[in-house]
């Protein structure tokens, strides 16, 4: 099969034959028709996590959004088989330990990433493999293709849970959204699906544009502020007090503060976004005034394997789509391309191989 490897960090993946995987006795392999790429594996790629022990090794195929077709089963599954259209989870559990078996597998005690680490490698490959296929593989409704379904992938999902499932955004709440990439802008249309008033925030106009026309109500562009405003003032200004809940999907510093300071009293931040190496895992912020309004801060990381019928149901009874956040198609050999313009945010929308 064809495979795309990290050789170095910052420099272009190298595309390989490599043998096709087998399935453990547990485990599938699924034939990728479609595998987004995420800013994720930008952190990846980029050689970022070290401070958190999380660096991916050299020799690592990446990618963590696919979706496919199931070609081969191990002995101990019993729910899928060859020919089931699936969506493969990035957060993949053992399915055993306490955390799985209470819905949230995306935390498992012995839980690996999809394409972040040796034991898992990645899909941007014509061929994954999915250990404890029973719990992690997700069957694909008939009416969801293979691109809108990576699209799905790590950010659509992640924003699903962010929102849905760790701040319980509900309709009338008040929710910003700074950062519009990929994940900004899925939730950016899963608040307005669930009834949100939805403000967007970004620097790049075009962003803001394609996250008005995916559901946002107001958006507020830093640069085009007056000197004595900002984006905390900009959006309590808009929301008569502050948001209920604020995510930060990018992840640096200046944008995790804002999203802070975005919150009315007793609101919600969540964290989406990974830091880099500007900030290498640490962001201060204000405690005292955090402390003093009641404010909840909560980190959010992928979704459990099981929530996803809730995200189909949510997607279905709204029409919302996200295939409409697909901005290009590539074939393999074009995703070190992509991964090096994300280095300068030259990506709008979301990206998705399907040329392999």
């Amino acid at each position: 099969m064809r495979a795309a490897i990290l050789r170095d960090h910052g420099e272009p993946l190298a595309v390989r034959e490599l043998p096709d995987p087998e399935p453990q006795p547990d485990g599938a392999v699924v034939r990728v028709e479609a595998c987004g790429v995420c800013r994720s594996d930008w952190h990846a790629w980029a050689g970022h996590g070290e401070w958190a022990d999380d660096r991916v090794p050299r020799g690592q195929v990446l990618g963590h959004e696919p979706a496919g077709e199931v070609v081969a089963v191990g002995d101990e599954v019993d729910r899928f088989r060859p020919g089931d259209r699936v969506v493969v989870p990035f957060s993949l559990g053992d399915g055993t330990c306490p955390h799985c078996r209470r819905g949230a597998g995306n935390v498992c005690e012995d839980g690996r990433a999809l394409g972040f680490e040796a034991a898992a490698p990645g899909a941007f490959a014509e061929r994954v493999a999915v250990p404890a296929a029973d719990y992690n593989l997700v069957g694909r409704p008939a009416w969801l293709g293979a691109t809108a379904a990576a699209a799905l992938g790590c950010r659509y999902m992640t924003a699903y849970h962010a929102l849905a499932e760790r701040a319980n955004v509900s309709g009338g709440d008040a929710v910003a959204v700074h950062g519009c990439g990929g994940v900004g802008l899925s939730a950016v249309q899963i608040a307005a699906a669930l009834g949100a008033r939805v403000i967007a925030v970004d620097i790049d106009d075009a962003a803001l544009s394609l996250a008005r026309e995916l559901g946002a109500d107001e958006s507020v562009s830093p640069g085009s502020l007056p000197e004595e405003s900002s984006v905390p003032e900009q959006i309590r200004d808009l929301t008569d007090g502050g948001a209920d809940v604020s995510l930060d999907a990018l992840g640096i510093a200046e944008t995790c503060r804002n999203s802070v300071r975005s919150l009315r009293p007793r609101g919600t931040h969540v964290q989406v976004g990974l830091t880099t190496d500007a900030e290498r895992g640490e962001v201060s912020l204000p405690t005292d005034w955090m402390t003093r309004w009641e404010i909840s801060f909560l980190g959010s990381r992928g979704m459990p394997p099981t929530s996803y019928p809730d995200l189909f149901a949510l997607i279905e009874s709204t029409g919302i789509d996200p295939g409409a956040l697909v901005a290009r198609e590539l074939s393999l050999p074009e995703v070190s391309g992509r991964l090096a313009a994300m280095d300068e945010y030259e990506v709008a929308g979301v990206e998705v191989v399907t040329e392999f």
